[in-house]
């Protein structure tokens, strides 16, 4: 089996998407309605520069800040190529298990202070043969000689009232 670590490193030294979205700045504060405090609903995406021969686009969203190590908040994959935006609200895929053990969108939620939410998204040269469910780990190894381009938007989140 593969190391998951060595799959995101070689993933990481791929073209570039550029992933942005209306509602924050990359490194910006993401909206209260899209956090645990809010509506928990998922922010709005722009993907642009999905290369040619891209079949279906990934979607990891992740907190490395978390206490306990990176706390995946969102995994979808199988969305469609011709998806430069993912609406807010949305189930544009399948999705994988996210960290509080269920499927689709969980928002930011820190524990204490400001936390980094990292939003990856995968051009991909296939669909994925992956069930709804699926850990980040599997979601890891089935992209693995599959992508073509990837790209990520930070956004910052911190509980109103804390430090």
């Amino acid at each position: 089996m593969n190391n998951p670590k060595s799959i995101v490193m070689a993933i990481e030294n791929i073209a570039g998407l550029i992933i942005s979205s209306p509602a924050f700045k990359h490194e910006g504060e993401i909206p209260v309605k899209y956090t645990c405090e809010g509506e928990e609903i998922n922010p709005p995406l722009q993907i642009n520069e999905i290369p040619h021969g891209t079949q279906s686009l990934a979607l990891i969203m992740e907190d490395p800040d978390a206490p306990n190590g990176t706390f995946d908040h969102w995994l979808v994959w199988n969305i469609p190529a011709d998806h430069h935006i993912i609406p807010e609200h949305s189930n544009p895929g399948i999705s994988g298990m996210n960290s509080s053990g269920k499927t689709g969108y969980h928002g930011p939620c820190p524990p204490s202070g400001s936390h980094r939410y990292f939003f990856h998204v995968f051009a991909l040269d296939r669909q994925l043969g992956l069930g709804a469910g699926e850990s980040k780990n599997a979601l890891l190894q089935e992209m693995e000689k599959h992508t073509l381009a990837k790209g990520s938007l930070m956004g910052t989140y911190q509980k109103k009232g804390t430090k």
